[in-house]
């Protein structure tokens, strides 16, 4: 939001869990958007996730490098039109061991390579409960983008999906990145926040990007 009387700060939220507000500046922001974009046409494109339970998210979502769905990996789109997964691509890779040692310090870089993306778009109306990244055989750091319109961010704790939690506001550019004791804490979008994002970026919604390491 410009002109604010105060710079927003980078915040520690949780042991090994830290906000980064205006990572991403605005020409970084236009060139993810745009490939996002590509990333969610088919085959492999933008789909609704739908639970064992037979509800379906709000939230609407692409992979790259592997598939997510409930709750398991493939290399197909095994919930979608079962066409190949499309490729993590490199430069996602170092931007996410950048992001780590921006926010957690080179020595919490993994080893291993990221190699996973899941991209989620939120309309007004979408939401993402309480949930925890569990699926990968890796223990690296999560590492969240933000685009688009401004959403709260609910940061829990490892042991319940309720309180104690904090609420952290994430806007368009920001990181958050998650690894350590925090890495299994329960995380979810209660609220979003429509028509917030920056006129220059000619996106309506927002777009969180996911990046892991799956161990696989």
């Amino acid at each position: 939001m410009e002109d604010e009387l105060f710079p927003r700060e980078r915040t520690s939220v949780a042991p090994g869990a830290v906000h980064v507000p205006d990572w991403l500046d605005p020409a970084r922001q236009r060139a993810l958007l745009a490939a996002c974009r590509d990333w969610a046409r088919p085959p492999a494109g933008l789909r609704t996730v739908r639970t064992p339970g037979g509800g379906t998210m709000t939230a609407r979502q692409v992979c790259l490098g592997w598939h997510w769905y409930p709750y398991a990996y493939a290399r197909t789109a095994v919930d979608g039109d079962g066409a190949p997964v499309k490729p993590f691509p490199d430069w996602l890779g170092e931007l996410a061991r950048r992001a780590v040692t921006d926010a957690l310090g080179p020595d919490a870089v993994p080893a291993a390579p990221y190699d996973i993306a899941l991209i989620n778009f939120y309309d007004a109306d979408a939401r993402m409960g309480m949930h925890r990244d569990a699926d990968e055989r890796a223990d690296a750091p999560v590492v969240s983008l933000s685009l688009g319109d401004t959403c709260v961010f609910r940061f829990g704790n490892t042991a319940t999906r309720g309180k104690p939690y904090t609420d952290v506001e994430l806007r368009g550019g920001d990181l958050f990145v998650f690894g350590g004791p925090s890495r299994l804490a329960h995380h979810g979008v209660p609220r979003v926040h429509p028509g917030t994002a920056p006129d220059w970026l000619g996106l309506s919604g927002r777009l969180n990007i996911t990046l892991r390491v799956s161990g696989r």
